[in-house]
């Protein structure tokens, strides 16, 4: 029987043939039970124990601090455990090693070095959860949360979203007038991850629109972009909404298009181009329109006068045709001042225009400046970072195997411990 117990604890745990062999024979009974018993339990604790996590993926925002769970199923101790926390597509891939109770600093990642923590006093509960500070887009991705010497892992998706998004912006961008509708145009900034933009009518139902523009810009954050022809036949409050399902982020805008806006399209000549150049002159074409109605009711006005009686050479008007001349006269200086005041409004249009035009050549022309300063920066920045991850990738590699033999070491002093 003493026999048949050293072949089951020989079978069972193969990785210690490399231990001194005992003869069963020379240890009693009792010993052999208890040795028997002890791994026995090692064996079924190993297999009862899980490591788990969420089953969706986490949310963060950029610059808050976020936790990804991970904790031991049978809330095990394990303060004395290796635990590792890694990314597979960084180099060097560790995130956060705990190890001979403390944490390995200097094998981390550069770039999560005093961002990444554990729950210290959770750890004898089984809690292992990792605490990400001030979270970056770069931080989004699989990490794997694992104890090497149980075997046990699990992967925690992070998704992270920027909070910069704009509001939309709704502007006019032409006419189609085969379709006898108005083209508006939507766009909206600082998006990550990448949105949907949907036009809406007032019952919320969607608008066909054309296909959405997205742009990427260097700091990572998406320009999204559409347009929709708005016709007649639908309300007129439309709606521009951009938003993320999986950060549950949204931003919308309103505009109202007056039905009079319509009518006056159904009566101006035919245009079918939506570019800056055709909106300009349909502009103008009902500038022209309210001149000519001016001018009639104006010939109107002259027209319907009474008739002046004459005698002899002598002009005989009434108190009703003085009174008309006065309202004719008051009319047409009504009208120069309006026509002042608009060449007045143009002018300094005109002149705003102007400024604004300066004003961006010279932030583009900065734009630029900064663009390349950027670039410099992130040039030398790079190189610097390169040599810096292979002293470290090195100096991860010596202090890894320096480990794995120390706890090697310290594994087999315990096992002989326990058998002698």
């Amino acid at each position: 029987m003493i026999f048949r117990l050293h072949l089951i604890v020989s079978h069972n745990f193969p990785q210690r043939r490399m231990l001194p062999q005992i003869d069963a024979l020379s240890l009693s009974p009792v010993k052999v039970f208890s040795i028997f018993i002890f791994h026995l339990l090692i064996y079924l604790n190993k297999a009862e124990s899980q490591v788990v996590g969420p089953h969706q993926p986490v949310i963060a925002l950029v610059d808050d601090d976020v936790i990804l769970p991970c904790h031991v199923e049978s809330a095990e101790d394990v303060t004395a455990q290796i635990l590792e926390w890694t990314r597979s597509d960084l180099n060097p891939r560790f995130v956060h090693v705990w190890r001979s109770g403390q944490d390995l600093v200097n094998t981390r990642n550069p770039s999560y070095r005093g961002r990444a923590s554990l729950f210290i006093n959770e750890l004898k509960r089984g809690n292992i959860s990792l605490k990400l500070s001030r979270v970056k887009l770069s931080d989004e991705g699989t990490y794997e949360c694992s104890i090497p010497l149980m075997e046990k892992k699990y992967f925690v998706n992070l998704v992270v979203a920027s909070d910069a998004a704009t509001s939309p912006v709704i502007s006019l961008s032409g006419i189609d007038k085969n379709r006898g509708g108005v083209v508006l145009q939507c766009e909206s900034a600082g998006w990550y991850p990448e949105p949907e933009l949907l036009w809406l009518d007032a019952e919320g139902n969607l608008l066909s629109a054309g296909p959405t523009e997205t742009l990427r810009g260097p700091d990572d954050l998406y320009t999204v972009s559409s347009r929709v022809t708005v016709e007649k036949r639908h309300s007129n409050n439309i709606t521009c909404r951009v938003q993320q399902r999986n950060t549950n982020q949204r931003r919308e805008s309103h505009i109202h298009v007056p039905e009079d806006f319509f009518n006056i399209l159904s009566s101006s000549p035919s245009v079918t181009d939506t570019s800056p150049v055709s909106l300009a002159l349909c502009i103008i074409l009902l500038i022209l329109s309210v001149v000519v109605l001016v001018r009639r009711k104006r010939k109107h006005i002259k027209t319907n006068r009474r008739p002046k009686d004459h005698i002899g050479d002598f002009q005989v008007s009434t108190d009703e045709d003085r009174e008309k001349e006065q309202l004719n006269t008051k009319l047409e200086n009504e009208l120069q001042d309006e026509k002042k005041r608009n060449v007045e409004q143009e002018a300094k249009l005109n002149e705003l225009e102007k400024k604004n035009t300066e004003i961006l050549n010279q932030l583009q022309q900065e734009k630029e400046t900064l663009e390349e300063l950027k670039k410099q920066l992130e040039s030398k920045n790079q190189e610097l970072s390169d040599s810096i991850s292979e002293l470290n990738r090195e100096k991860s590699m010596r202090e890894s195997e320096i480990n794995t033999i120390r706890d090697q070491l310290e594994s087999n002093k315990q096992e002989v411990h326990f058998i002698i």
